[in-house]
């Protein structure tokens, strides 16, 4: 069953990187110029570092890319640390930057998280050890961007979709002895955003 799920998610991933080289060629064509930098207020919340940029690449479609950090150890040995690259291909019910629009999306990263409770159990369970991997997927979205000026946007946008992770378990959060070694597959929410979005023309 994992090996069927991987040679689905290969096969996902192969296309969805063919339409995004189709679409930033496409865009490279028609001299589309419009482009936005953004942050997602959720992520700051949470102490993650977080940047995104968004490129139109036709009268209806843009390319969203951002990328989140978190470096940070906290109190009691808790540690929630990791990157997490997600690019995005957005079709516009109306025009780009205003309005609703659809989105599928690729996502992967690195982990190292332990003595804490990750959301929706999304790299195992590190209550009591830490594990430290690699996840990958893929899932769809919808979102909303609402004109707050001239250049500002305020972003609405949530997805579900597939997340699968491979990891070293260890003892403790610190110094921990190795346990072994495990995967964790997920199919739930992959993305959360509350963005606040400035356009370059």
């Amino acid at each position: 069953m994992v090996t069927k799920i991987n040679r689905t998610l290969c096969s996902v991933t192969a296309a969805l990187c063919g339409f995004f080289l189709l679409m930033i060629a496409t865009g490279q064509e028609s001299g589309a110029q419009s482009f936005a930098v953004k942050t997602n207020l959720l992520y700051d919340a949470a102490a993650t570092v977080n940047l995104g940029v968004e490129v139109a690449l036709a009268p209806k479609w843009t390319l969203d890319i951002s990328g989140n950090y978190n470096a940070w150890d906290f109190s009691e040995n808790r540690k929630w640390k990791h990157f997490l690259v997600q690019p995005e291909a957005r079709y516009w019910l109306c025009e780009k930057f205003n309005g609703h629009f659809f989105g599928l999306h690729l996502h992967g990263g690195q982990f190292n998280t332990g003595n804490v409770s990750t959301p929706f159990g999304l790299f195992g369970d590190c209550r009591n050890s830490r594990h430290e991997g690699w996840y990958y997927g893929a899932g769809v979205s919808y979102g909303y961007q609402w004109l707050l000026g001239k250049r500002w946007n305020l972003e609405l946008a949530a997805g579900i979709g597939y997340v699968r992770s491979d990891y070293s378990a260890f003892t403790t959060p610190v110094c921990g002895m190795k346990t072994g070694t495990g995967h964790h597959n997920y199919f739930g929410p992959t993305k959360a955003a509350i963005t606040i979005i400035y356009i370059i023309d």
